[in-house]
């Protein structure tokens, strides 16, 4: 396809409401490097006009790695018998949040297994803690859980909750996922949109059974849910699962995701997450925030159990303020800056100015 075509059909994707999927599957597909760095460059000019040049960053605080589920990509499963686990205490918490804090990070992520032992009114005094003496969003992900428990902890101050769906095909869904509703998951996804959170999803590129038309099926179900965050990694195997021996995903279709989806969504906030940094390590980074992501996540588990969250192996674990030194000299190499403030959804503002622009 010459120039001239491929722009007609990037074009396409970005002013349709719903993007052919034929389109969405053609971009997916590129491998030509001069159409690749074209899709890069129109996604990061969508980026730039939707979202700006400041990278955000949220602190990340992964305090549990008990988990029930099964699923067959994710070293936390509870079969998974070589995995020390781990629960930090609330006090262990909430001194990583305020190291956090002094490091001028405005979000942090409260991220866990889905443990059925979570309690949902010591959470709940954990972000009424965190909320009350920090001026900070806080963000959950903890998986799939009653509605109740999703009103509870949204009155106690949470801001937002990350629930990646991984897939949309119910059946590639439910083979990866023993014992799991797909109708649940989505039922999840909706009960949180309507409760008022900003809501996030996302997926994993390279699993088994995946194909370009499965990933073009994941896009379409992120603009259509219109999600305030969404996170696109790739596969890394973990020997301790039943996906260990699947070969790693494919970075550069990673990134052409990461692309098509910057362009089809427009102002969602992605980042570049810690599996490419994983796979790729800082030229990773560089490449998905020069793709269309806008995050970076420093880690603030505390460093003794940085490792033992182990959903794959190999995971970059570095020190916060040297992560943070890291991501402002990438910042500077892109000509863009690491932006410090909350960075809540951009859709809520867009919805807030229509709303006061009719009144």
């Amino acid at each position: 396809m010459n120039d001239v075509a491929l722009q007609s059909v990037l074009r396409r994707v970005y002013d349709s409401d719903v993007p052919a999927r034929s389109d969405i599957e053609y971009l997916l597909a590129l491998k030509e490097p001069s159409e690749v760095a074209e899709l890069y460059a129109f996604a990061d000019a969508v980026r730039k006009e939707h979202v700006g040049d400041g990278i955000l960053l949220r602190g990340i605080i992964e305090f549990s790695n008990h988990c029930r589920n099964t699923c067959l990509y994710c070293g936390l499963n509870r079969d998974n018998d070589h995995l020390e686990r781990y629960r930090l205490s609330r006090h262990q918490i909430l001194q990583r949040v305020e190291e956090l804090v002094r490091c001028g990070i405005k979000t942090v992520v409260l991220q866990s297994g889905e443990e059925d032992a979570l309690d949902p009114s010591w959470f709940e005094q954990l972000i009424e803690e965190i909320t009350s003496g920090f001026d900070i969003a806080v963000t959950l992900s903890v998986g799939q859980k009653s509605r109740r428990q999703y009103e509870l902890w949204k009155r106690a101050g949470a801001d937002r909750y990350l629930l990646k769906i991984e897939t949309t095909d119910p059946e590639l869904y439910a083979s990866l996922h023993p014992g799991m509703s797909f109708d649940n998951h989505l039922r999840c996804t909706c009960d949180l949109q309507a409760i008022g959170y900003q809501a996030g999803s996302g997926n994993i590129v390279g699993l088994k059974g995946q194909t370009i038309a499965t990933l073009a099926g994941d896009i379409l179900f992120f603009r259509e849910r219109d999600f305030d965050m969404l996170s696109i990694g790739p596969f890394i195997p973990n020997r301790n699962t039943a996906l260990g021996s699947r070969p790693l995903g494919d970075l550069g279709l990673t990134l052409r995701s990461i692309a098509v989806t910057r362009i089809v969504t427009r102002n969602a906030h992605m980042p570049a997450n810690t599996a490419i940094a994983s796979l790729a390590g800082r030229d990773g980074t560089i490449a998905a925030l020069r793709a269309g992501a806008n995050v970076v996540m420093p880690n603030f588990t505390p460093e003794a159990y940085r490792n033992l969250y182990e959903i794959y192996p190999g995971k970059k674990c570095v020190s916060p303020k040297t992560s943070i030194s890291q991501i402002e000299k990438i910042a500077g190499e892109l000509t863009r800056y690491i932006d410090y403030t909350r960075g809540d959804s951009l859709k809520r503002k867009k919805e807030q100015a229509a709303a006061m622009a009719q009144n």
